[in-house]
């Protein structure tokens, strides 16, 4: 999907780009996929903001991606449509199945409207088809990756992200991952073939503050120009340092690069190459 520029009437349009939605072949979702989202402005349960600067927001409704394609084994489905998702960096395609029922996919790079996808361990290699990945050929780029069988896609799904499948050893598969970290994934868990579409996201310049409210992104105020007593940072005559070994959150736990990953995690083991290069993640 190609980036178009505007005509810079006013300063924030100068350098504010967007999609211009080339791939997008229906403008409304499927109604049955969709469910309402509510907005929560940061809140928990108890109405204590937990997430802040979030908030306000154009209103959209949530589509139900099927992350786990097996519902359908064996059955061919026709790309109906693709569609933009206010939900996600990624376009989704909607999919008729042989036997009438619809389902919401994450689209991938070249899927187009007609073409057919199917999944289960007899499907081709095939950009769109889903298959576990001990059908999957070493080398084969992928998206949408199971970490547990059956439980659907958590990995590899934002626009233009693909990971490789560098080998397969005993009961595992090793996967290059977007970030550069190789790790270990069952044979039996599933993914996708090709590369998540819309990869030119990253292109995008949001241009003014007002888009980004539009997305729900309330201001945020850096903890340099508060009050002593609102942030660690605050204080001192002029633009001060941070005053402390490390910078920190408001409330004084450290922040910004600060690992927070638990020691000895379980799925260590499963991590040949972090992503910084470091061995494995034991």
């Amino acid at each position: 999907m190609a980036i178009k520029t505007y005509k810079p009437y006013t300063p924030s349009r100068r350098h504010m780009t967007g999609s211009d939605f080339s791939e997008i072949t229906k403008k409304t979702p499927e109604k049955s996929l969709t469910v309402a989202l509510k907005k929560h402005s940061g809140r928990n349960n108890q109405g204590r903001i937990t997430s802040r600067h979030r908030g306000g927001g154009a209103r959209r409704r949530y589509r139900l991606i099927d992350f786990k394609r097996n519902a359908k084994d064996g059955i061919p489905a026709f790309v109906k449509a693709i569609e933009y998702d206010p939900n996600r960096t990624a376009n989704i395609a909607l999919i008729c199945y042989a036997d009438g029922a619809k389902a919401y996919i994450l689209a991938p790079a070249g899927l187009t409207v007609g073409q057919e996808v199917m999944s289960g361990e007899d499907a081709e290699v095939r950009i769109g088809n889903c298959l576990p990945l001990s059908k999957v050929p070493v080398g084969t780029v992928v998206h949408n990756v199971e970490l547990f069988p059956g439980k659907g896609g958590q990995m590899v799904r934002a626009a233009g992200n693909g990971a490789q499948l560098m080998a397969k050893e005993g009961k595992y598969a090793t996967l290059r991952l977007p970030s550069g970290e190789m790790r270990m994934v069952p044979l039996e868990c599933r993914a996708t073939i090709g590369v998540v579409g819309n990869g030119d996201h990253n292109l995008i310049n949001i241009g003014k503050a007002g888009r980004k409210r539009h997305m729900g992104i309330r201001p945020h105020v850096r903890g340099s120009v508060m009050n002593p007593n609102d942030h660690p940072h605050g204080g001192g005559e002029g633009r001060a340092p941070v005053g402390r070994p490390g910078p920190s959150t408001p409330w004084g736990k450290p922040a910004l690069g600060y690992k927070t990953r638990k020691h000895h995690k379980q799925s260590d083991k499963l991590i040949v190459r972090r992503r910084n290069g470091k061995g494995s993640g034991r």
